[in-house]
């Protein structure tokens, strides 16, 4: 059956690029998909397959029913894209001025469409139901992957997969890992209130940024001094604004930024130990410093079980070059919730092109071939878990 399967897809191949290529010259902003939803859906109408619209908000969730009892499979791709003028000098470069696909949500979504395509076509000799969750605002929290889960997603799913194309990996590698694989994403603001002045008269005043600048530095020592070696954690401050005239001492000071941690116990030892500090740095400056301090997405923890299946599996796709366990990625993705609620696993696809740029790039994009991969190994891993 998987023999079938895989024919089903490499003919499907020239497909897969055409769609992709479709949404990237197309894309959306994270819960603004409205366009890329309905093309999403009318795959599905076109093809008879069972479809809901507007699952949470811009989700679309498309189910298929095999002609044998067994496991209810879920697989997840996600759909939006950022807010980031493409640079790339391609034909397919995006249509639509500072926004573009920078992550490869296009693929993701091109691929699973194509995956959902051949396991209808092959359903009665398959066992079980699949689910096609098509997630919208992955990229921006609070995601969609929360209010699809209460509208209904997950129900009825024993499992779920789904996959990352990663540009910085070689094409043909799968990376696996069970337990941590991507990191909690917490954001932080904080409001710093001195007492502004004339810059020729700087002890009348309470200088905002000298103080922000000390509490920066201070806030560094976080990671180096008060967490374990073995743990990890990434505290980056990424905004620092004082608007000011030359000769003005600032009045106030903005800075934002963010934590990224693996273990729950780290991340509210991060939340608490900024919190000291920036208390303390007010208390010496005689200042008011306030903090907002926002949890987003939680750190993806995939299930041993289920990781071991899709390393089994991927082992035997045709096109997979390696299967490599790979170290945790300090960056954040939704799809945790999904794993909080079922078995599963998230694994990363190899898809670096000729001239690799990181993920949300102006420059970003993939080797388009490692749609194919990625789609032999989710459906396989589906097909296989019965």
């Amino acid at each position: 059956m998987k023999e079938q399967l895989f024919e089903k897809l490499d003919n499907a191949f020239e497909d897969m690029v055409v769609t992709r290529r479709h949404l990237h010259m197309h894309p959306e902003l994270s819960f603004k998909e409205h366009k890329t939803a309905q093309y999403i859906h009318d795959f599905y109408a076109e093809l008879g397959i069972e479809v809901r619209a507007g699952v949470g908000g811009n989700g679309v969730v498309a189910r298929v029913k095999g002609g044998r009892p067994g496991k209810t499979v879920a697989l997840r791709a996600d759909f939006d894209a950022l807010p980031i003028q493409d640079e790339k000098d391609v034909a397919y470069k995006s249509t639509v001025p500072g926004v573009m696909h920078a992550c490869g949500h296009d693929g993701h979504t091109a691929t699973l469409l194509q995956v959902a395509k051949a396991i209808h076509e092959l359903h009665e000799n398959l066992a079980g139901e699949y689910v096609f969750i098509h997630q919208h605002a992955e990229e921006l929290a609070p995601g969609g992957a929360q209010a699809m889960i209460e509208d209904g997603c997950l129900d009825g799913v024993d499992v779920i997969f789904g996959t990352h194309l990663w540009s910085m990996t070689p094409s043909g590698a799968i990376g696996y890992a069970a337990g941590p694989i991507m990191a909690a994403a917490d954001r932080f603001d904080i409001t710093i209130q001195g007492a502004g002045g004339h810059g020729a008269s700087p002890h009348q005043t309470k200088d905002a940024i000298v103080i922000g600048s000390q509490l920066v530095m201070n806030l560094q020592q976080l990671v180096a001094r008060r967490v374990d070696p073995i743990e990890s954690a990434v505290l980056s401050v990424g905004a620092f604004v004082s608007d000011n005239g030359f000769n003005i001492i600032a009045d106030s000071a903005k800075l934002s930024g963010t934590v990224r941690s693996f273990s729950p116990h780290i991340r509210d030892l991060m939340e608490q130990e900024m919190q000291r500090v920036i208390d303390g740095t007010a208390i010496a400056h005689d200042c008011t410093i306030e903090l907002n301090y926002k949890r987003g997405y939680p750190a993806v923890v995939n299930h041993a079980t289920e990781t071991e299946h899709l390393k089994r599996v991927a082992e035997q796709i045709p096109g997979v070059k390696a299967v490599i366990e790979s170290p945790p990625q300090m960056g954040g993705e939704d799809f945790a919730y999904y794993l909080e609620k079922v078995p599963g696993t998230f694994f990363f696809t190899g898809a670096q092109p000729e001239q690799p740029f990181p993920h949300h790039h102006p420059k970003f994009d993939f080797d388009e071939n490692a749609m194919l991969v990625a789609a032999k190994t989710l459906a396989a891993a589906a097909i296989d878990y019965h």
